[in-house]
């Protein structure tokens, strides 16, 4: 977990959280200068997504949208014109839909998969 304040996370080894100076963007900056091939990252923030899908990681959101690098380029084209859209006045609202148990489901499932990407095949010599 990175943020600009610490935050619980779970106990064990593969969980941290980090505490980042305040300032725009520090938190992304932060997870895009320490993410590597093979890891995830949960993010609703798209550019922070095409960022991680370029270090060869995956980015999920909490809908359960996959990003990588088969689908982030639409999703980016995609976010800036909507951004483009409001900016200019031509669309009101924004952001995602309510999180509901679809939601939750899409979520679980994505999870899922990708993490069995992810793991290590049983007999397997490779660590990823």
């Amino acid at each position: 977990m990175v943020g600009n304040t610490y935050a619980k996370v779970p106990l064990g080894k593969l969980f941290s959280s980090v505490c980042v100076p305040g300032g725009f963007d520090a938190a992304d900056d932060h997870i895009a200068d320490h993410v590597g091939s093979g890891d995830l990252v949960i993010t609703s923030d798209v550019p922070l997504a095409g960022r991680i899908v370029a270090k060869d990681a995956v980015a999920l959101n909490s809908h359960g949208t996959i990003f990588n690098s088969a689908s982030i380029g639409e999703q980016l084209s995609s976010r800036n014109l909507m951004q483009e859209l409001r900016g200019g006045g031509m669309l009101s609202g924004g952001g995602p839909p309510p999180f509901g148990d679809g939601e939750k489901k899409r979520f679980a499932n994505a999870l899922e998969k990708i993490l069995d990407q992810l793991r290590p095949k049983v007999g397997s010599s490779s660590p990823r």
